[in-house]
């Protein structure tokens, strides 16, 4: 795979130290490809119906992500890497893969676990499930 085809990278972001250790892989990697770095913040979302009085957390969830990527952001800007920022609603591993298939990424860049309470022996499992589905190039980081 040439270098010049990894010029949109797509980086899932969750507040996680190896989720920035991707990222700080993804900026070296935009820094050789002249890329772009999008750093996508997935939010689980319940089903209302079992939850009705879910817009509080919900409104947290998303104040901390915004916090988590306008610092990668900053990071970005650092070492003079354009950072776009999008958040979504969902299951993340699906999101992910479906949002690099759909707006052509080049590589997906993501830490090899997150922020989630169970681990799984070698990978997490929303990059377990990145890594299996999707037909985008994905790099895992450690």
């Amino acid at each position: 795979m040439a270098i010049a085809h990894l010029n949109r990278i797509l980086v899932p972001l969750d507040g996680s130290k190896n989720s920035f250790r991707a990222l700080d892989f993804a900026i070296e990697l935009a820094r050789h490809s002249r890329g772009i770095i999008t750093g996508i913040f997935v939010l689980e979302r319940t089903p209302e119906k079992d939850f009705r009085r879910i817009g509080s957390l919900e409104k947290y969830m998303l104040k901390e992500a915004r916090e988590f990527l306008y610092d990668a952001k900053i990071l970005s800007a650092k070492k003079a890497i354009v950072f776009k920022e999008k958040t979504a609603f969902g299951d993340p591993g699906y999101t992910i893969v479906n949002f690099a298939k759909n707006y052509k990424y080049g590589i997906i860049v993501m830490g090899s676990r997150g922020r989630g309470a169970i681990k799984e022996t070698f990978l997490g499992s929303v990059s377990n499930y990145v890594v299996h589905k999707s037909r985008v190039p994905v790099l895992i980081v450690k």
